[in-house]
């Protein structure tokens, strides 16, 4: 099917779509095609309003098409859903007027800066043609059209300029399709074009679309661009977040892709590090006054110091305009690329309060040699068909050039009176403008890319070698009048060139590399804001010099903006149940962790030899611990000890100096004294417990605590089966029982028992004996050095041997509690016996379940009960009566019954 017959058979389609037929129409001026396009134009456009039917043309061999955003902002008239919605025409010029229609706000005005950029593309065409090494012999021309801030307009705009209508043959113009597009300043506008003119594999080359998704080269074959792509922007703004630690963020966006789809790709690249967005307002073009007001109010009442604005830059001045009138000046900013360079904003004092501090993402400025000074040199005498022109210099300088009558802004009653004839001596040159102002040309830069890319794929298009000769192959040549756009796209996706100004250029699919700069916007002593470079991007990275930035705040110190201060070493973040995770509390670290950096989400366990400090910051060696002679615990338990001791030697001194009394006679004094020896080195047993652990020590306590109470025990328990004789003794053929258990006997019986715990702990020292070792299990600030069992059966046989002995004497001297005597030794034996067995019961159970150095305690604590329980049952009497009650220390009252 011919390009003909294929574009025809979609006009009954188009007649029956809204908006996508006004779309389709710049699919059919492009193309060239003729037939249909004034009806379609009719039907769809006059739902839109009369277009601004001015344009800007130069003709040539290839003429490529450019859309500029020249006029904003056509305002919606208010939709009462009885008729289609329309918009107010597009047409006027005002740089300051302003007028209200019901329940919106307009302010028509020719954009000085879409001026600039327009004729940045004409300066490129122009200086293309003088270029005799770039598309020689063949001349480059243009077409301009405004897009007037709406893609309905611009792309009835841009049908109205094409070449079917009549105004343009009668002006002599040549009906030639246009092989390429520069245009759509912003990411719907491309999508559009792209998905329309995508089919016909027509390029389109845009200078602001900086959507994401058009890098999609599936879906956007056709679409390059020589602004990055937002990705790199709202990436460098996150990291900017998160290099100031700015967690809690406030959004604004315009309701279009370029707002959406950067704060999406902002909040992907913040996910998991912290950083949070407290709101999102979304503000829409045609009600920005009521947004703007909305906006206003909910940054003042939200908690966020930082906000992040992804806006175009007349939105952008709503907003700060309402933020000027409810006083809200301790916001800092973060600018997008399509508002962070705006003179319109940096200009304005009425804002300069607010916006102060403003950290923004800018193209990157470039330099066009020879621009200014055709800029200057503009005047509508020498371009007596540029309206743009005289429209522009109508304005600055209040008269009409030529003998042109002035244009007529508004229809009536709004219309103004012509003006007066210039003088002709009105000049640019010389004038400080900002139109004239090429220090930082960004976008305008990207205009001039955007030409340059288009002139090299021309070049290499129509480069064919022997052109001239007659046997030239004509199917692997092209010529200026039968440019197939196909293979002008194949062209562009190879072009790889050196610019002007020395840079290499190429395209990475839709793309080129990303480059932008970081200004800030600082306070000037005349009053405006003024420009500050701080740094700039490159692809993902981000390079600052933070000692350039001048802070809303005014100072040098970075603005915190967070739900939560962030934790102090020594704790951790504890998140707030339904809140953000940027919204936390700080919790101390338990005991034996650590955090030991600002913000931890978590606490670090020390490892098994350290324990946390007081303000659980850092991990310290433990404190060695043990039970010493220098503490409260440790002088408590020697004084007892002691006194035991120093008691017992006071009975045996007593003793000793009545042993000839019938006290102490009758009681076996032998063993008695023998009794006091042991118990006396019980006592001092327990002191070998006391005192930094160490090898010998380990052994020898043990062994000391072992001997000593079966000594003392094997004692007890002599004596008690000697009374048990004496007693059985009286009975008729007991004689010779007593032999048994004369001195001698009663020596060698405590030598064998005593023997027996010897052997025991003689093999389970020389096996198996207890060794020094730390006590790392109980959990605490100390590590605990005790003697540690290395052989429980050892331990637990000396033990159950002294056990034994306690339970065959307390046996016995409960049989022998009731012998008539005055004085009963056997039933003392049994008291004492009792607390005996009563305190090492306890024992076991509590040694087992004391911690660290309280184990040593308990053991002491043991020997000591029991020995002080034998020394006050069975001695305390005795030296009553020696004592306090010598008339009873007489055999006469021994003897009594």
């Amino acid at each position: 099917m011919s390009r003909t017959a294929a574009s025809m058979s979609w006009l009954p389609w188009l007649l029956t779509q809204w908006p996508s037929s006004a779309i389709s129409l710049l699919l059919l001026s492009v193309v060239g095609r003729q037939t249909g396009v004034e009806v379609v134009q009719a039907v769809v456009c006059s739902r839109w309003g009369a277009p601004n039917n001015k344009s800007l043309w130069q003709d040539g061999d290839v003429v490529i098409g450019g859309i500029f955003n020249l006029y904003y902002i056509p305002s919606p008239v208010e939709k009462d859903f009885i008729k289609l919605p329309h918009y107010e025409p597009c047409t006027g010029y005002s740089h300051v007027v302003s007028f209200t229609l019901p329940f919106f706000s307009c302010g028509l005005r020719l954009d000085l800066e879409s001026l600039k950029y327009m004729y940045a593309m004409a300066f490129a065409v122009e200086e293309i043609n003088r270029n005799s090494t770039l598309l020689p012999g063949v001349k480059l021309g243009y077409r301009i059209v405004d897009g007037c801030s709406r893609y309905p307009w611009a792309l009835c705009s841009l049908t109205a300029s094409m070449p079917h209508s009549a105004s343009y043959e009668q002006s002599g113009e040549t009906s030639m399709p246009i092989p390429l597009l520069i245009g759509a300043s912003s990411s719907t506008t491309g999508i559009i074009l792209s998905r329309i003119l995508g089919p016909l594999s027509v390029p389109v080359i845009s200078y602001m679309a900086s959507c994401p998704c058009l890098s999609d080269r599936l879906k956007f074959p056709n679409f390059f661009r020589t602004i990055p792509s937002d990705i790199y922007q709202a990436r460098a703004m996150a990291r900017l977040a998160i290099r100031f630690h700015w967690t809690w963020i406030g959004a604004v966006l315009v309701n279009n892709d370029y707002g959406h789809l950067a704060i999406q790709v902002f909040q992907e690249e913040v996910q998991g590090k912290g950083v949070c967005l407290e709101f999102i307002e979304t503000v829409h073009r045609e009600t920005i006054m009521r947004d703007a007001r909305r906006t206003a109010l909910k940054i003042q009442a939200s908690t966020a110091r930082v906000i992040l604005i992804f806006c175009w830059y007349t939105d952008a001045k709503k907003i700060f305009l309402e933020l000027a009138k409810i006083n809200v000046t301790d916001r800092q900013f973060l600018a997008s690329e399509a508002w962070s360079t705006s003179d319109d904003l940096l200009q304005d004092l009425a804002i300069s309060k607010v916006a102060s501090g403003v950290l923004g993402v800018a193209i990157k400025s470039s330099t066009i040699p020879g621009f200014e000074s055709y800029l200057r040199n503009l005047h509508p005498v020498r371009r007596p068909d540029d309206e743009f022109l005289r429209e522009f210099w109508e304005k600055e300088f209040g008269c009409s050039p030529g003998d042109t009558p002035s244009f007529s802004y508004f229809s009536s009653p709004l219309k103004k009176a012509s003006l007066l004839p210039c003088s002709g001596t009105e000049s640019l040159d010389g004038v400080q403008h900002p139109f004239t102002d090429t220090s930082q040309l960004r976008v305008a830069y990207n205009v001039y890319l955007a030409v340059y890319a288009a002139a090299h794929a021309l070049h290499s298009l129509l480069s064919c070698p022997n052109r001239d000769s007659p046997l030239r192959n004509i199917s692997t040549c092209s010529s200026p009048n039968h440019i197939k756009p196909i293979e002008l796209l194949q062209q562009l996706n190879k072009v790889n060139v050196t610019t002007p100004q020395g840079e290499m250029f190429y395209f990475q699919g839709a793309d080129i590399p990303a480059q932008y700069d970081l200004v800030n916007w600082q306070n000037t002593p005349e009053g405006p804001l003024k420009l500050v470079l701080i740094g700039r991007v490159d692809g993902f990275d981000v390079h600052l010099n933070e000692s350039a930035i001048q802070w809303s705040t005014g100072s040098s110190q970075v603005p915190v903006s967070v739900c939560s201060e962030s934790c102090p070493p020594g704790t951790r973040m504890a998140t707030r149940k339904g809140e953000p995770v940027c919204c936390f509390d700080c919790i101390p670290c338990a005991e034996g962790e650590i955090s030991n950096k600002t913000g931890s989400p978590h606490c670090e366990r020390c490892p098994s030899a350290f324990w946390s400090n007081a303000k659980r910051t850092v991990c310290i060696p433990r404190q060695l611990d043990f039970l010493s002679f220098n503490e409260t615990l440790g002088i408590t338990l020697t004084t007892a000890a002691v006194s035991g001791a120093t008691v017992t030697t006071a009975v045996f001194v007593v003793f000793v100096c009545y042993r000839q009394t019938p006290m102490v006679r009758a009681n076996n004094s032998e063993l008695s004294f023998l009794l006091l020896l042991s118990l006396k080195l019980c006592f001092l047993c327990s002191l070998v417990f006391i005192g930094r652990p160490s090898v010998w020590a380990c052994r020898f306590q043990q062994a000391a605590f072992g001997i000593s109470f079966v000594l003392c025990v094997s004692c007890l328990l002599v004596k008690t089966m000697v009374v048990l004789v004496v007693f059985r003794s009286a009975r008729p053929g007991a004689e010779a029982l007593m032999k048994w258990f004369g001195p001698g006997q009663q020596r060698g019986s405590v030598c064998l028992f005593t023997c027996i715990q010897v052997i025991i702990c003689a093999i389970w020292l020389s096996l198996s004996p207890p060794v020094p070792q730390q006590d790392l299990g109980f959990q605490g600030s100390k590590v605990t050095l005790k003697c540690a069992m290395a052989s429980v059966v050892g331990f637990s046989l000396v033990l159950g041997y002294i056990g034994f002995l306690a339970c065959t004497c307390l046996l016995l001297a409960f049989l022998a509690r009731k012998l008539p005597d005055n004085f009963n030794e056997a039933k003392l034996i049994t008291f004492s016996m009792l607390i005996f067995c009563a305190v090492w019961v306890a024992f076991v159970p509590a040694y087992v379940s004391s911690p660290g150095k309280y184990v040593v305690a308990v053991e002491i604590f043991a020997i000591l009960a029991s020995s002080y329980g034998l020394l006050l049952c069975i001695f305390a009497p005795k030296c009553f009566i020696i004592l306090l009650r010598p008339e009873k220390n007489t055999k006469k009252y021994l003897m009594a019954r």
